[in-house]
């Protein structure tokens, strides 16, 4: 009973997590399509390593969060995935959600990306494509502290601490060429230092950018080869089940997660509503 009435609940999550991967919906994607773009998806799956895992972070953001607004993914994709043999966090706005403006679930979703960024020592890279503030809610998105202009002070911070910061602006920030288009920010203001010609064009010369950061990671831990656990993870679902009145053992969870099903315990008879030890967990300890 357990497992069946988890499992519905699992194959729901999933279902709703494939409609927020569509964006804005059929009409949105077709019309991005026709401007001869990439979707941000394909953005992404096209900037990392070929069989690179892409780690997406925040998925839920803006899920029913605006009563009749949706706001899938919160307008922004961020997760982690390697590029040119170099793990990144990777920030791109979704502008078949209302032309990729920007929420206050955006700015939020995006802040926590960098904060991320920042304790993991991430270059970021940010594919841009933005209509700018969602003008209905701006006074929510730019007055606070903690607001849009944050991922700017955001980006200073990281750039002092020698964390790449890699912008492609893949779509339209503006309009007119003459208020701000590649051709202007390349050849008279030097803002930008290089030109693309499309998407593709782009995200090759991201690709480009970062492997000439000579960006090696150093690690503090012993790494050793993975291991599966003794007992099947899809038995999980029939442990825990979705009775929040039903009891279960920690431990038996906890059994089918880490490597070998090893789990170190402390403090076994003190405060025993909780469980604490260490375990080698994908190839870490914590």
């Amino acid at each position: 009973e357990n497992y069946e009435q988890m499992k519905a609940l699992v194959n729901q999550l999933h279902e709703r997590m494939q409609r927020i991967k569509l964006g804005g919906g059929e009409k949105a994607r077709a019309l991005h399509i026709s401007r001869g773009k990439l979707l941000p998806r394909e953005r992404i799956d096209n900037l990392i390593d070929p069989g690179s895992p892409f780690l997406e972070l925040s998925q839920f953001a803006g899920y029913q969060l605006y009563d009749k607004e949706e706001v899938p993914g919160g307008g922004i994709i961020t997760g982690i995935g390697r590029v040119s043999g170099v793990e990144c966090m990777i920030l791109a706005n979704d502008p078949t959600v209302k032309g990729g403006t920007y929420y206050p679930v955006t700015v939020k979703k995006q802040l926590r990306a960098q904060e991320i960024a920042m304790q993991n020592r991430l270059p970021c890279i940010y594919l841009v494509d933005s209509g700018g503030a969602y003008l209905p809610r701006q006074a929510e998105v730019f007055a606070d502290r903690d607001h849009f202009g944050r991922t700017f002070y955001n980006q200073a911070i990281m750039s002092s601490q020698n964390i790449a910061q890699v912008k492609a602006a893949t779509g339209e920030e503006v309009s007119a060429e003459d208020l701000g288009g590649a051709d202007i920010h390349c050849r008279k203001s030097g803002v930008s230092d290089h030109y693309a010609l499309d998407d593709h064009h782009a995200l090759h010369l991201t690709r480009k950018v970062v492997r000439n950061l000579n960006y090696q990671k150093k690690l503090d831990v012993t790494i050793e080869p993975s291991e599966e656990p003794l007992f099947p993870a899809d038995e999980l679902y029939g442990i825990v089940g979705t009775n929040l009145k039903r009891t279960f053992d920690v431990r038996e969870v906890i059994a089918r997660i880490v490597d070998g099903s090893r789990f170190t315990e402390f403090k076994a008879l003190y405060g025993d509503t909780l469980v604490t030890g260490i375990k080698p967990l994908e190839k870490h300890i914590t």
